[in-house]
Formats: C-alpha cells, sequence, structure tokens
C-alpha cells in the first residue's frame, strides 16, 4: 500500500531528513585513519538522544536478517556495502567507508546514505564512489511528477552500465514515511515507461549501490552485513526524496553537497 504525504507531511520528513543530513556530515568529518567504528556509532547515539529522535535500526527485524539489529547507524568497510554492523575495527588509510543512517521524529522518518573514502584514495575507489553519486543524482532528475518508477530505475541503470558496473536487484531503493520500509520498492535497474506513476505527495529513498565486479552478494555470519560475493570494493550512496508539483524534492541534501564529478 502506497500513502501519499500532503504538503504538511513532506514538510516534517523535511526536518527529519535535515537532522539525518547534518549527522552524515559530522560522521564525514570524524571518519579518519585510526577511528574506531564503534566511535562514529557512540556518536550517533548520542546526536539521536539529544534531539529527542528515534533510531529506525534498533529492534529493526525484517525476515532477511538476523534480528533484533541492535545498532543505530550501518556502517559498512570496503567489500561490505549494506547493513554493516559497527564493531571494533580501527579505519585504516584507504579504507571506502559506507554509513548509512536512517532516524525519526515525531513520528516521521528520513533515511540517507554517503560513502567516504578514508586517507588517501586509489583512482578505482574514488571512481566506484562517484559513480553512485552520479547515479543518485540522474535517478532524482528522472523522478518527475508524471514520470514512471522504471524512468528512475532506468537512470540508475544506465550510469552503471557505463561504467562497466554490475547491478544486484534484491536490494534497492523504497518507499518509507511513517516507516523506514514502505511501498514501493525501487530497483536500481529498469525499464522507462514502465511501473508506478509519480504522483505528488510520493515519497521515497533511491539509493544506488555499486560492487566493482560482481552483482552477486554474500552475508557475513552476523547475519546482517552484506558483501560483494567476489570481495571487490562497493560504494552506496542515498537519499530520501518527495515528488512534488514542482519536481523531486531532496529532504537529505547536506548543505556541503557538491554535484558529484563525473566518474
Amino acid at each position: 500500500m502506497i500513502e501519499l504525504k500532503t504538503p504538511t507531511e513532506v514538510k516534517k520528513m523535511h526536518i527529519t531528513g535535515q537532522f539525518v543530513a547534518q549527522v552524515l556530515t559530522e560522521l564525514q568529518a570524524l571518519a579518519d585513519v585510526g577511528v574506531n567504528l564503534l566511535d562514529l556509532e557512540d556518536h550517533v547515539r548520542r546526536r539521536i538522544d539529544e534531539r529527542g529522535a528515534e533510531s529506525c535500526y534498533w529492534d529493526y527485524a525484517p525476515s532477511f536478517g538476523s534480528g533484533p539489529f541492535r545498532n543505530v547507524i550501518c556502517l559498512s568497510v570496503n567489500d561490505a556495502v549494506l547493513h554493516g554492523l559497527p564493531h571494533d575495527y580501527r579505519l585504516r588509510d584507504g579504507d571506502v567507508l559506507g554509513m548509512d543512517l536512517a532516524v525519526g521524529i515525531d513520528g516521521w522518518v528520513a533515511d540517507s546514505a554517503i560513502t567516504v573514502i578514508v586517507g588517501t584514495a586509489a583512482e578505482d575507489d574514488g571512481r566506484l564512489v562517484r559513480a553512485t553519486q552520479v547515479a543518485l543524482e540522474a535517478a532524482i532528475e528522472a523522478a518527475q511528477p508524471g514520470n514512471r518508477l522504471g524512468d528512475v530505475s532506468a537512470a540508475i541503470g544506465a550510469v552503471a552500465d557505463a561504467h562497466g558496473y554490475p547491478v544486484n536487484l534484491e536490494f534497492g531503493g523504497h518507499g518509507l514515511g511513517r516507516t523506514m520500509h514502505e511501498d514501493p520498492h525501487v530497483p536500481n535497474k529498469g525499464r522507462p515507461g514502465r511501473g508506478l506513476t509519480l504522483r505528488p505527495g510520493l515519497t521515497i529513498a533511491l539509493e544506488p549501490w555499486f560492487a566493482r565486479t560482481t552483482d552477486r552478494i554474500v552475508f557475513d555470519k552476523d547475519g546482517w552485513t552484506i558483501r560483494s560475493a567476489d570481495s571487490s570494493r562497493t560504494a552506496h550512496s542515498e537519499h530520501t526524496i518527495a515528488i512534488t508539483e514542482d519536481g523531486p524534492l531532496v529532504l537529505t541534501r547536506r548543505d556541503d553537497e557538491r554535484p558529484p564529478l563525473s566518474p
């Protein structure tokens, strides 16, 4: 079931989105060589408590995970791409770190993710990260009222194809609002002109993620962390958007965010 949001409800989600954006900006500055993932987790817990927000991850127990999830952020390193459990690990020079955060404020949710390279960036890793950013912006641009969901998915897939990255269809974007995961599912590849018509009030999280050389995934023994099946490095970018009469509104845009350079 898809619930279209009123303009007032979209404004409430935007408030949540700006908090998520601010916390991710803080984490981007904190993530450095020698920093422990658990310190990043602790920072997020403090910020959530200070704001009076609620973590969407704590006690999350979907069918695909080994629940309940007992962290407030997903931190995924190198070949890990989704649902990475924060653990006792100190970041190393060249690590690729994905940070995915979803919270609720006053009953309304926003979800966003960024990938950063710690210290010295390898050229191939930088290209991979930028490709997810370019794909995200292409998806946002395609999310115009009257377009189809397939147009959004196709925009992501076109960027992946142009740069030779395989696309996994098991996990992708999703609706959200009162809860973190709602209909519809937004695959990272699709056919233009197909699927749901995008209407004002639809709120969705768009999240292109790519592994460098495979579309297959494996789960860690922790039951949550998802890795590329061939251990190739990965990247993930995500924004929550609302479809409005005037076009897509990005609810989790960061103040310091710059348009990505082409990979």
